[in-house]
């Protein structure tokens, strides 16, 4: 699990673009909302977004079932 505590809508976000993805229809609009919450989480958490990101990505792309 993630060290951090993403907000469940930054969660949900994360999930359907990646579902997107998958079936190739992701939209300029899902990258676009995922990445600023990505951005406004690391910013008021005071952390560098890079590492926030790749933590969302895990917590979604490899959750432990």
């Amino acid at each position: 699990m993630s060290d951090f505590d993403f907000p469940p809508t930054l969660l949900a976000a994360e999930r359907e673009a990646w579902a997107a993805i998958q079936e190739q229809r992701l939209t300029v609009e899902q990258a676009v909302a995922v990445q600023d919450g990505v951005t406004a989480y690391a910013a008021e958490a005071g952390l560098d977004r890079y590492p926030v990101e790749m933590a969302l990505k895990k917590a979604v792309r490899h959750a432990e079932g």
